[in-house]
């Protein structure tokens, strides 16, 4: 099920099975993407990496990420694009910049609590209603369905992901610290630049941070780096000179011991075998 507007507003709705899941891989520009699983067993290649996801775990996937089904058994999905409801213009509202979509090196997945299961399915049967009910209020309806379960989302994954020792000023400057990230991390490669954004200091960044994960500012800018290093050595054939200069290095060894250091090989064995291709648990443990 689908709406299209008169100005190319597009909200894709269904339900995805192995017989269908062919219409995962069909994201458009500027499209971002709610994925629900409703039974266990699900197997996706994500950026080379390879997950199981469980019956209700939502993830966040935007039109960057390199997504192939291997095996879904049941899942939902929500996908919408730009013209329909830009979350970047509205992030007032929805408080999931920086957190679900563009502030991420790692695939965010919400795990929906036993108590907020059926406020999420209300929510999503209202969509599907919504769909089928054609006047002039159809899009300010859906819009709102959407806002509302992307706040149900953001609201979940901040709570699971200790964002709840912040105060919302604090939360705040964390999600914008990530956007920036995503924005820049081709060209900005220190804390201190990125605190110069924010007007705040490397230190107020760090402690911050340390509230919510054991990662440190620096670590976020070089997992996005090498998060692309991968997209772009496994997805595409430029060379990895060319890979190394697009995503800021001055030559292409220093580029070689940055991925060397994270990855554990070259970049060219990297791409020659294929790798990341380890199963990777919700947790964002790899095995």
């Amino acid at each position: 099920m689908q709406y299209k507007g008169s100005t190319n507003e597009k909200l894709r709705i269904y339900n995805l099975d192995n017989e269908n899941h062919a219409e995962l891989s069909k994201s458009e520009e500027s499209d971002l993407t709610l994925l629900w699983f409703t039974k266990d067993g699900n197997h996706l290649a994500i950026d080379g990496i390879d997950y199981e996801f469980k019956k209700n775990q939502i993830i966040c996937l935007t039109e960057f990420h390199q997504v192939e089904a291997k095996k879904i058994v049941a899942a939902q999905m929500i996908r919408f694009n730009r013209p329909f409801y830009c979350i970047l213009d509205h992030d007032s509202e929805v408080g999931c910049k920086g957190v679900l979509f563009f502030g991420a090196s790692s695939l965010p997945v919400i795990y929906v609590p036993e108590e907020e299961l059926r406020t999420f399915e209300t929510v999503f049967e209202m969509f599907v209603l919504e769909l089928k009910t054609e006047d002039n209020l159809q899009l300010e309806m859906l819009q709102m369905m959407l806002k509302r379960f992307l706040i149900l989302c953001a609201r979940v994954y901040k709570k699971q992901e200790d964002y709840m020792q912040m105060d919302d000023h604090q939360i705040d400057i964390v999600r914008e610290y990530n956007f920036l990230v995503e924005q820049h991390f081709k060209t900005k490669h220190t804390v201190a630049e990125y605190a110069d954004l924010l007007f705040k200091s490397p230190k107020t960044l760090s402690n911050l941070f340390s509230k919510i994960s054991s990662k440190t500012p620096l670590q976020y800018i070089q997992d996005r780096k090498m998060l692309e290093a991968r997209r772009l050595l496994r997805y595409t054939d430029k060379s990895v000179k060319h890979i190394a200069i697009e995503i800021g290095f001055e030559d292409i060894q220093t580029f070689g011991r940055f991925f060397k250091k994270n990855e554990g090989v070259s970049p060219s064995f990297f791409r020659e075998n294929k790798l990341s291709g380890k199963i990777a648990h919700p947790s964002g443990k790899t095995t």
